[in-house]
C-alpha cells in the first residue's frame, strides 16, 4: 500500500481555542493526505479538542512533546514521523482553502520546483477578515527572498527529502524563512500561487503582532547567513520599507 502524497504538519501550542479550524480545512484538502499535529507541552486544554475525530479513518497521527522545544523543532519532530511525498506546514491557528494543496501539487510537477507558496487573506484573532490580501511573487530566487521575505510558512508545500534535508535550526529567528533561504542558496527553485488559498490569522501572541521583535528575528536570519552586521541592517530595513508601503 503507497503512503500518502501530502503530510500535514501541524505544530500547536497552547492553540486549543484555534486548532479545529486548522484541521478542518487539512481534511477537506481533495488529495490523499495524512495529518500530524505535534503537541509541543501544551498547558491548555489542546487535547479535549482532539477527542471526536476518527485518528486512524482520518489519519491523523497525535505526538505529545514531554518539554516545550519550540515551532521550529515541532515541525522537525513531525516532518521525521511523516511518511508523504511532501510536506505541507500548517499553523495551529491558520486555516486554508480546499483547493489550496491539490493547485500546488499540479504546479510543484509543472515547474520541478523544491517547494511552492502561495498569497494569503488576512484574519483577525476572533476568525473575521481585516479585508486585506497579501500578494506573492510566482517565482522567487535567493537573491529577491533577501530584500523581503514573501512566503508565509503556513502557505508552504515542498518535496520531503528537501524538507530532511533542511531542518529548521532554530526558533530565536524566524526559523521558515531562513530555511526557504538556505533551499534556495543551493540552487533549488520555488514558485508560487498568487491567490490567496491561506487563511492567515493575526493571533494576539503571534510574532508578526510585535513588529521589533519581528525585525530583531529578521536581523538574525542575516547574521545567521554569515552577513555582517551593516549587510544584516540593511536587508532588515529593507524588509520594513517594504511592509509599510506595500
Amino acid at each position: 500500500m503507497s503512503g500518502p502524497e501530502v503530510s500535514i504538519i501541524i505544530p500547536a501550542y497552547n492553540s486549543a481555542k484555534y486548532i479545529n479550524k486548522a484541521i478542518y480545512s487539512a481534511l477537506a484538502q481533495s488529495i490523499e493526505k495524512e495529518i500530524i499535529i505535534i503537541d509541543d507541552n501544551s498547558q491548555d486544554d489542546l487535547v479535549s479538542k482532539l477527542k471526536d475525530y476518527d485518528f486512524a479513518k482520518d489519519t491523523i497521527k497525535y505526538i505529545k512533546n514531554q518539554v516545550n522545544v519550540g515551532v521550529a523543532e515541532a515541525r522537525n519532530i513531525g516532518v521525521d514521523a511523516s511518511t508523504g511525498k511532501y510536506i505541507a506546514f500548517l499553523d495551529a491557528d491558520d486555516w486554508w482553502i480546499d483547493t489550496k494543496l491539490k493547485r500546488q501539487l499540479e504546479l510543484i510537477s509543472l515547474k520541478k520546483a523544491a517547494f511552492s507558496y502561495t498569497a494569503r487573506e488576512i484574519f483577525n484573532d476572533n476568525g473575521t477578515s481585516t479585508g486585506k490580501i497579501v500578494c506573492t511573487k510566482e517565482e522567487i530566487t535567493y537573491k529577491s527572498l533577501l530584500y523581503h521575505n514573501c512566503v508565509a510558512c503556513s502557505s508552504v508545500l515542498l518535496k520531503r527529502d528537501i524538507a530532511l534535508r533542511y531542518p529548521m535550526k532554530s526558533s530565536d529567528v524566524h526559523e521558515d524563512y531562513l530555511t526557504w533561504l538556505r533551499i534556495l542558496k543551493d540552487g533549488n527553485s520555488a514558485y508560487g500561487l498568487n491567490e490567496p488559498l491561506l487563511c492567515y490569522r493575526l493571533s494576539k501572541n503571534g510574532k508578526s503582532r510585535n513588529k521589533v521583535k519581528s525585525a530583531k528575528m529578521t536581523f538574525g536570519v542575516h547574521r545567521k547567513l554569515g552577513r555582517n552586521c551593516g549587510e544584516a541592517f540593511f536587508y532588515t530595513a529593507s524588509h520594513l520599507l517594504h511592509n509599510i508601503f506595500r
